[in-house]
């Protein structure tokens, strides 16, 4: 329900696009979490751990000046450009399993772009202050614009800072695809993991970079209710 001018409710079908965007995003959480669980059952015929494959895929890559440190949590794994720190979660720092591996090594794929200097990259990190400052902004913005008598600068001006975290999601899937063929081929070269083992680890990561597809999913959804909303509404003078 919502509500109109002189505040009569009616029904705001645009919620239909939230609730799709929640759909999608839920059922990709899903799908990573099953696949990690499965695979994280399945061991290395190597041996290797997360932390062991991190350190031996950066390397043999050439780059010797990031560390890789433990972090607390589940999934939490992330490289961080900035200090030049592989984090890995307590489920694959010393995991010997192929979900673990696999995760490590799209981590150093990460790495491997920003020694590239990856324009994808490059350009993500640089819009990282902007995307927070929309993210958050935006919603306030809208509210603030409605209640100034429905102020059409405001109100577009949240648009605009929501659309900016829709560019960062959208901008977000070729890195993270990126990362995950750097994983597989490195994988391969360093011969951390060959056969059937490549093709189980792939599958851990494609259902993981489909969580960065749902989030960009729901993201235009939302832009789109957004619009639908306030973007062709004008002040009633």
């Amino acid at each position: 329900m919502g509500y109109g001018y002189g505040y009569y409710p009616y029904f705001d079908w645009t919620y239909i696009l939230v609730i799709i965007g929640i759909v999608i995003t839920l059922a990709a959480s899903a799908k990573v979490k099953s696949a990690f669980a499965k695979y994280s059952q399945v061991s290395t015929r190597t041996g290797i751990t997360g932390a062991q494959a991190a350190e031996r895929i950066l390397r043999e890559s050439g780059i010797y000046d990031v560390q890789i440190q433990s972090v607390a949590g589940n999934l939490t794994d992330h490289y961080d450009p900035r200090s030049k720190v592989l984090r890995l979660s307590d489920s694959v720092y010393g995991s010997s399993s192929l979900a673990a591996v696999g995760v490590a090594a799209h981590e150093c794929g990460h790495a491997i772009q920003h020694q590239n200097s990856y324009a994808p990259l490059i350009l993500r990190s640089t819009l990282v202050p902007v995307a927070n400052i929309g993210s958050m902004a935006a919603w306030p913005v809208i509210i603030l614009g409605i209640f100034m008598g429905y102020n059409e600068f405001l109100v577009n001006l949240g648009i605009v800072l929501f659309s900016a975290a829709v560019l960062f999601q959208l901008i977000t899937l070729p890195v993270e695809f990126n990362a995950s063929k750097r994983a597989i081929a490195r994988l391969s070269e360093t011969g951390i993991l060959y056969g059937d083992e490549l093709g189980q680890s792939k599958k851990v990561l494609d259902a993981a970079a489909l969580t960065y597809v749902a989030a960009a999913a729901a993201s235009i959804l939302q832009l789109l209710r957004l619009i639908l909303l306030f973007g062709g509404r004008r002040r009633d003078d």
